[in-house]
């Protein structure tokens, strides 16, 4: 029950993450999502072992992909701080990146279709209140999210005012 109830923890903050947008000027933060979402789902036994079955043949994808968009970022890094910059590994390194993150992106789609399509329109439209709710949740928390206290050097990149 424990390995289930992780792999579509998992699986839900995938499809979070997919549809999630960033507010400009969110009102308030939103209160966390009650702790049971799977079981708001109300999924039937052959759902559930269809899912886990889904995260276990992607398993090796899922991971293969996330290794390929952390090296990515890493060799991007590596090249950013090279002394001197070399504009054309900079180039070739940010085509990476986005080539890892447009895999991740195909992969995390593909595998959302794959659910939903095992879901009845009931728990579709429970699911998509789910999403909702775990977006306003993280956005806060969003990496690129200037709101974010936990964004590294934050301050370190304001531009300075130009002079005329």
């Amino acid at each position: 029950m424990t390995t289930f109830r992780t792999i579509s923890v998992t699986a839900l903050l995938v499809f979070g993450f997919v549809f999630s947008a960033m507010a400009q000027d969110p009102p308030a933060p939103p209160s966390p999502p009650p702790a049971d979402q799977i079981q708001q789902l109300n999924l039937t036994p052959e759902q559930r072992q269809q899912i886990r079955r889904l995260t276990q043949e992607t398993r090796d994808e899922r991971q293969a992909t996330n290794l390929r968009l952390r090296d990515a970022n890493a060799a991007l890094d590596r090249a950013l701080d090279a002394d001197p910059i070399d504009e054309n590994l900079v180039e070739q390194r940010i085509n990476e990146v986005a080539a890892a993150q447009a895999a991740q992106t195909r992969m995390r789609a593909h595998m959302e279709m794959k659910i939903r399509r095992l879901l009845n329109p009931e728990q579709v439209a429970t699911l998509r209140r789910l999403q909702l709710q775990i977006r306003d949740v993280m956005a806060p928390r969003r990496p690129n999210n200037p709101n974010n206290p936990r964004r590294r050097n934050a301050d370190a990149f304001r531009p300075t005012p130009r002079r005329p």
